[in-house]
Order: structure tokens, then sequence, then C-alpha cells
């Protein structure tokens, strides 16, 4: 059967996704707001369409991937295609809908599994539960939901951030963060493809929650370069986004994608992934 992947947002996370699929023989569709961002979609496989813009064809489509910023209405492509989306529901074999673990909000360090209640605080965490709600609310549409922690990988980790310099470890006592390697991301949406469960809401993170001291004091380490200096939560000359990040602390949990998908993460901590990046993989 030929499988058609429609990604809205193809970003960071859907064009890891894409480069495992692509070599596949799977067909990828991938939006971006703009020309600038046709060449990474080609790059990984897909192709580009400019969206908001060019009109949607989903004849043929198989999956969904929905990786698009919510806002305070809900998610955008359901607030300009959920009808014909709701209408073509028996259509799809899996949809996948990328969200974020700030929907459990605060937890004080305590640990959270996926039927933990959600109770976010952040704005970016109830945005996120109005569009899990959106989408889980159409009758008949195979959604698979992923709580995706803060996401690293090449491009994006502090190893750059310590080459410029002015870098500093925020010490909040007791703070911890979850994350997630890009390849892990990848590998456990294509898991979740090859054995859709509809309804499902995995987390989508490694097994190791960490002060985010640790891993830029690890960065650091490994480049041979001296450690950041440190800064008190309270004096750090903080964005509000990035306050709000410190104002949750939990524990994130991530069985269900282990036992229910048999997904054996590549990066498991914080530190494989470090060294991974290092060597340029």
């Amino acid at each position: 059967m030929n499988k058609t992947l429609f990604s809205f947002g193809h970003g960071y996370s859907a064009q890891a996704l894409s480069r495992i699929l692509a070599p596949k023989g799977w067909s990828i569709v991938g939006t971006t707001r703009d020309r600038e961002g046709t060449a990474a979609i080609r790059a990984s496989g897909a192709e580009p369409q400019i969206w908001p813009g060019e009109v949607p064809n989903l004849d043929g489509v198989t999956h969904l991937l929905i990786s698009t910023a919510p806002s305070e209405e809900g998610d955008p492509v359901l607030a300009v295609l959920g009808d014909e989306i709701a209408k073509r529901a028996g259509q799809f074999i899996w949809v996948g809908y990328l969200s974020t673990t700030a929907v459990y909000g605060d937890h004080q360090g305590d640990w959270v599994d996926e039927n933990t209640p959600p109770a976010p605080t952040a704005k970016r965490g109830r945005w996120r539960m109005l569009a899990e709600d959106q989408w889980s609310a159409i009758p008949g549409l195979p959604v698979h939901i992923f709580r995706l922690a803060g996401i690293y990988g090449p491009g994006r980790g502090p190893f750059s951030k310590l080459k410029r310099g002015g870098l500093r470890r925020i010490i909040k006592p007791g703070q911890v963060f979850s994350r997630i390697h890009v390849d892990d991301i990848a590998q456990i949406l294509q898991a979740s493809m090859a054995k859709p469960n509809p309804g499902s809401v995995y987390n989508v993170c490694d097994d190791e929650p960490v002060p985010p001291q640790d891993v830029i004091g690890y960065a650091a380490e490994l480049q041979g370069l001296p450690l950041p200096p440190a800064v008190r939560f309270e004096e750090a000359d903080l964005t509000p986004m990035a306050r709000s990040f410190y104002n949750e602390n939990k524990r994130v949990r991530n069985d269900r994608i282990k036992d229910e998908l048999g997904v054996d993460l590549i990066y498991p901590n914080y530190r494989v992934g470090l060294e991974a990046l290092r060597k340029g993989h």
C-alpha cells in the first residue's frame, strides 16, 4: 500500500521523521510558512508546500502529522481545515499531534505519567491542551498525542552557545527538566505509525530528568571549556518565556513508549546525547 504523510508545520522534529520515511518509499508533503523553509524540507525528503497559502490537497493522504503552534483559539490547522479533516476521518490510518509535557503543569519535582490529569499553568501548556482536546474530539479520527519534553539534537544544543560565550548555569534548587533527542522523537513516531492505537497519549522524553545546570556543565567538560558561571534563579535576567519553564518542575515517565511501542531509546540520557553531538552525530 502506498503511504503518504501530510505534515503541517514540517520543522525540526518532522524533518527528522521524514529522513527515516522517505528512503522507505513514503510520499511526504511538508508545510512551511515561507519559502525560506523549503530547502530544508526538500533536504529531508519531503515536498514543500507554503501554508497558509496554497490549499492543501489531502487526496490519497494516509497519515497526518501536526506540529503547528496553537494560539488561544486552539489549533490553526483545524481552524481552516477542521471540517474537511472531519469528513475524511475514515481515510487516515494514523494522525499524530505533537504536544508538550507543559500540559501537566507544575508538580514540584514529582513524577508524572500519561494518566496524570493535565493541569497546565503556562500559556503554552494551556494552548496545547486546548489543541489536544480539539483534535481528540473529531469522531472517527485516529489521533495519537505525543507530549514532547525539551528537544535537542544537531544544531540545537549547548555547544554553539558555549563557544559564543555568555551562557550561564541558572541554579534553582530542586529544579529538573526532561528532554529528548530529535532522533528519538522520529523513531517514536515511526513506531507508533507501525502500530497505531487511536486515542493513545505518549510522553516523549528520555530516562533521566536532571537539573539544567548539569547539562551545561557536562557540555563544557566535553569541550574542555571553563564551567559557565552560576547564577541564582532569583537574580537571573530571564525572558518571560524562559522564566515560565522554571516555574514548572516535574519528572516525566516514559514507560509507555517502551512497553507499548517497543522503543529502545538511542539517547537514554543527556550524557549519551551530548557525546554523540560532540562527535557530529
